[in-house]
């Protein structure tokens, strides 16, 4: 990686064998990430604390950071999908510039949320066939009014299916190759994708 020193320290009390698990192929998602996009993209992903966010090269920072939380598989998979939708000029800006209002959303709210959420949501969904990993639909609001609609996964399902037979973001293809290959998955079809 030129240079560049990657440490993840993690503090660990005690581990079962399913936290194990996942530690492993979360070290081996960011291994992968990062061995396929640093160079061409100038892009890390990170484990983070709390809250996930992306962050553009700074005055401290030569490269672009995804970071994603509490070292949660998952949460790496969607922060990926949105860096994957979000495209090269939206990559410089925090967060992408994207609207967010956090959890307690109104049925309004959630409405907007949703329509922001398809596409990240259906490229995560990808990612996880690639990697073996669970997918879950993600209403991100745990005390609103309004969580994971019918009609929200039925457009989700549609979306993925479209990325997988149609047009898709630039690296996605990339990805979901490394992605296989690494977690020794087949390569996504839309067959797998059903509701």
């Amino acid at each position: 990686m030129g240079g560049i020193s990657i440490v993840c320290v993690v503090a660990v009390v005690s581990l079962n064998a399913e936290d194990l698990v996942e530690r492993k192929k979360v070290e081996r998602l960011i291994s992968v990430f990062n061995s396929t996009f640093y160079a061409s993209d100038n892009t890390l992903l990170v484990l983070g604390a709390d809250e996930p966010i992306y962050l553009p090269a700074d005055k401290d920072h030569d490269h672009h950071r995804v970071v994603f939380a509490h070292g949660f598989f998952s949460s790496a998979l969607h922060e990926l999908s949105h860096w994957l939708v979000a495209g090269k000029g939206r990559r410089h800006l925090e967060d992408y510039g994207y609207w967010y209002k956090p959890d307690g959303r109104s049925a309004a709210e959630q409405q907007e949320f949703e329509k922001v959420e398809v596409k990240p949501q259906a490229i995560e969904w990808i990612l996880s066939v690639a990697a073996g990993h669970g997918f879950n639909f993600s209403a991100d609001n745990l005390t609103g009014e309004a969580g994971v609609s019918v009609a929200f996964k039925q457009r989700v399902l549609q979306q993925a299916v479209s990325y997988l037979n149609d047009q898709r973001p630039a690296n996605l293809s990339k990805l979901l190759a490394h992605l296989s290959k690494s977690f020794n998955r087949p390569y996504p079809e839309s067959k797998y994708f059903v509701l």
